[in-house]
């Protein structure tokens, strides 16, 4: 992929002297043949890095790179559902099945801590206090935190711990959600699982696990948390972060307008 975007931008360059004006007519080009920003960073990025390789080796004696600035990236805001729908999507798994159990007390455990996929798979049993209601969570690098969870969850947890059928097939002891074969559950499989049950649901296509963490999120806010307590719950490292979900919830922007507007 890196070969064929340098190769794109000598075939542009052609006979031309290569220089920081030609980058910017390049950036320009890329630009009008509608190209997203994450695809003219890339391409920006494989020249960047065949300069810096081109310096390192003296083919060149400057970049023509030097003070050019990649699009900056567009933050995405996040998706959030309603109550109403949390609750249609909580009551898909078949909890006659103890995989579909699994899943239900894996949902319980998203809306009520507002984990990552990858850290609720690499729950471990040590890591879970029903007595405290706390879990011991390691994050994006390696970042250790305690968020707490609802009785109604850590229920779910316990239950899904002691399931008859579990206890069978059980191989992995120190994880706390398991595959059909005993084995630790993985993210694909949660990620796989989601979309049957929201085939089930009726729901939109674009809800992910994750998407439950942003939905709880929006909640807390909608509710009143604070948003440095939304922060050390979710282990965001930046509250800049933790602010986009203001942009998600209108009805936290209708109380804010009603309250803040002279004649609401």
């Amino acid at each position: 992929a890196y070969r064929i975007d340098i190769e794109a931008f000598f075939a542009f360059m052609g006979t031309q002297a290569v220089s920081k004006a030609l980058v910017r007519k390049y950036l320009m080009h890329l630009n009008e043949k509608k190209l997203s920003p994450a695809s003219i960073r890339r391409r920006l990025s494989a020249v960047r890095s065949f300069y810096k390789f081109a310096l390192r080796e003296r083919f060149v004696k400057t970049s023509p790179l030097d003070e050019i600035e990649s699009p900056k990236k567009q933050k995405r805001l996040p998706v959030a559902i309603s109550y109403e729908q949390v609750k249609i999507l909580f009551n898909q798994p078949d909890l006659s099945s103890h995989l579909g159990f699994r899943d239900r007390a894996l949902m319980e455990l998203f809306y009520s801590s507002g984990l990552r996929l990858s850290e609720a798979v690499h729950l471990k049993r040590v890591d879970f206090r029903p007595e405290s209601l706390l879990l011991n969570i390691f994050g994006k690098g390696k970042k250790q935190r305690q968020t707490p969870i609802t009785k109604n969850a850590a229920q779910w947890i316990s239950d899904y711990l002691s399931h008859p059928v579990r206890k069978i097939v059980e191989k992995n002891r120190e994880m706390i959600f398991l595959n059909k074969w005993g084995g630790r559950l993985t993210a694909r499989s949660v990620d796989r699982n989601f979309k049957k049950y929201l085939i089930l649901s009726g729901l939109s296509e674009k809800i992910v696990p994750h998407t439950i963490r942003h939905t709880i999120a929006t909640h807390w806010l909608e509710k009143g948390m604070d948003l440095k307590m939304i922060q050390t719950l979710l282990g965001h490292t930046s509250l800049a972060t933790t602010t986009l979900y203001t942009h998600v919830s209108s009805k936290l922007k209708r109380e804010v307008y009603d309250k803040t507007h002279p004649r609401a």
